[in-house]
């Protein structure tokens, strides 16, 4: 194949322009979202042949950071391919020149290999979380060739995949598949000894701690974080790295906190020093915020709070899993809010940062979910703590996150009688309370619970109010059976263990507005309502049953939107509302 002439990428605009983590945001970057060379590789042929030699040319384009299947890519191909390869030129910018560039990937699902001029610089495996790999030692003057390998086996149901679907067409509660690239590719220009994270632990008392990882750790750095608040300095510290550590604590007086009403932020900075050179500087921002349970309630800044949820899937039509805009996801948030819910569960996708940020500013709060795998065996107990490990560092710093949530209604883990499946239930639990002591943890969302959760999620589909409330009318009172619909509330052996109730699904009321087109084999929970007054009504009634049930620490209704055939939302797919916002909000109102 001859090699295609480098494209105008300059003259064209770029997708998702805007920085992709906004909590590690360096000033020298280049966005490498855009048109891509790309190429099927159904045979598995390309490493065989080696398609990441520099002179090799691929026969289509793509749209980078969308995934082949959408039709944002350019390509709109929903069938099977489980190996396909990206390329494109890349110039460094001539005012980096002596600088180390660092290479990152906000996600590429599900295994990556990554070449510069033809040179592998890593790998990795997890199709939700980020990476990067330092490529300064393999690039050269002008002209540089990126070529990315991703391999997502379609089928296999021992990684986690999420919503993704493993048959052919989207089914039921199951959607589109999402391979390959799906969030955005960039570069950034660092120095010699850079930060590669920075964990930041604020309280309520004021103090902060920060504690940073530091790659090419050379001797004597020292690590210097700067807060300010509206833009004035309030407070300052820093500390010597200890090899590629540092930790640092400050302290602000009369913390502003964070919450859905005020959702103040406090701006930091980030140095990396070597005597008076700067090697490194970072921008990022923190909240004051607590969030914990006392008496059967969930606690916000020491503060009672009802949690009313939405449950928001994070799919669009033209663009799958990936946001296809910045005010895409704002307008998500923001109608949310108009509805009068206070927050968001995000259900089995780890959101793109850019989602997490605007919660953060827009005091949106959010249940964080792993994308679940659905069966169970060694190989996926490993790839699954891995991945919900680095799920967890991720956005460990984001105020608006109040929940974490590894495992979804006992998927991966189907067989909870096996004593194997019940450890590792637990052992996530613990894991997520090691590396975050701040948040709660459900351990199994909606059912099978053990004695390690720090809400009980419940789910429950009932058509009616008065049926919710005849269930769950006891709900919390002492000796109280707790209510089973379908599958048991907990696995065998295990007893409650006094944790705040929580209705994490519910609703599910199905309509499709006059005039929008009908999904093939639309899919809905308990019917579809045939007008929008009839489903109004219905859904003023199960509140109302929730409102009668002291027990409830809050509800989150099934859902934001319309996926693909499942006609559930509270908006089409498309992000028309189907019912009048304002009505929504005043039912929204009933519970406080």
């Amino acid at each position: 194949m001859v090699l295609l002439a480098a494209l105008p990428l300059a003259a064209q605009p770029i997708p998702r322009p805007e920085f992709p983590q906004p909590q590690f945001e360096r000033e020298h970057w280049l966005n490498l979202n855009g048109t891509w060379e790309f190429e099927f590789d159904d045979g598995n042929r390309g490493l065989g042949e080696d398609w990441a030699a520099p002179g090799r040319a691929f026969s289509r384009h793509i749209t980078v950071p969308f995934c082949f299947e959408s039709t944002k890519s350019g390509i709109a191909d929903t069938s099977f391919h489980p190996w396909v390869w990206y390329r494109r030129s890349v110039t460094i910018p001539a005012e980096w020149k002596g600088r180390r560039v660092a290479l990152h990937f906000g996600a590429v699902d599900y295994r990556a290999m990554v070449w510069m001029n033809g040179r592998l610089v890593g790998r990795h495996e997890g199709g939700n979380v980020p990476f990067q790999f330092d490529v300064t030692d393999v690039l050269k003057p002008g002209a540089n060739i990126l070529t990315v390998r991703a391999e997502d086996p379609p089928t296999d149901r021992y990684i986690p995949r999420g919503k993704q679907y493993w048959e052919l067409k989207s089914a039921s509660i199951f959607y589109t598949r999402t391979s390959g690239i799906w969030q955005t590719v960039w570069l950034e220009a660092v120095g010699d000894s850079y930060l590669l994270q920075v964990r930041t632990t604020p309280a309520l008392d004021g103090t902060v701690r920060f504690d940073a990882s530091i790659a090419r750790p050379a001797p004597g750095l020292e690590f210097v974080a700067r807060i300010r608040y509206e833009g004035t300095e309030v407070a300052q510290s820093s500390a010597r790295a200890e090899g590629p550590r540092a930790s640092a604590v400050a302290i602000v007086a009369d913390p502003k906190l964070w919450s859905p009403a005020h959702p103040r932020l406090y701006d930091v900075t980030f140095e990396l020093h070597s005597g008076s050179a700067v090697l490194d500087r970072v921008n990022s921002y923190f909240g004051y915020r607590s969030i914990a349970t006392e008496n059967g309630r969930v606690m916000l800044n020491r503060d009672s709070i009802f949690l009313k949820f939405v449950l928001d899937q994070g799919y669009w039509p033209e663009s799958i899993l990936t946001p296809p805009s910045d005010e895409a996801i704002q307008y998500d948030i923001r109608m949310a809010q108009a509805m009068g819910f206070n927050g968001a569960r995000k259900h089995q996708k780890l959101e793109d940062p850019r989602y997490l940020y605007w919660a953060d500013k827009m005091g949106f709060l959010v249940s964080s979910e792993m994308a679940n795998a659905y069966l169970f065996d060694d190989g996926y107990v490993e790839r699954f703590t891995r991945e919900w490990m680095a799920a967890v560092e991720r956005d460990y710093n984001h105020p608006s996150i109040i929940i974490w949530v590894p495992i979804n209604e006992s998927w991966g883990v189907p067989d909870l009688a096996d004593p194997r499946q019940q450890n590792h239930l637990k052992s996530l639990y613990a894991l997520t309370h090691s590396l975050d002591a701040t948040r709660l943890v459900i351990d199994n969302e909606g059912w099978q619970h053990t004695e390690m959760t720090d809400l009980f999620a419940l789910h429950d589909y009932a058509r009616a109010g008065e049926l919710l409330y005849e269930r769950y009318k006891d709900l919390g009172k002492p000796g109280a059976r707790i209510p089973t619909e379908g599958v048991a509330p907990l696995v065998p052996g295990a007893s409650y263990n006094g944790s705040p109730f929580y209705l994490s699904e519910f609703g599910g009321i199905a309509f499709i507005p006059p005039g929008h087109e009908v999904p093939k084999e639309a899919w809905g929970y308990s019917g579809v309502e045939k007008s929008a007054e009839s489903a109004v009504e219905r859904l003023r009634g199960l509140y109302q049953g929730i409102a009668r049930v002291p027990g409830w620490a809050g509800l989150c209704y099934t859902q934001l939107t319309d996926v693909e055939q499942e006609i559930n939302g509270l908006m089409t797919y498309d992000r028309k509302p189907k019912f009048d916002v304002k009505a929504i909000r005043e039912i929204n109102g009933m519970i406080e």
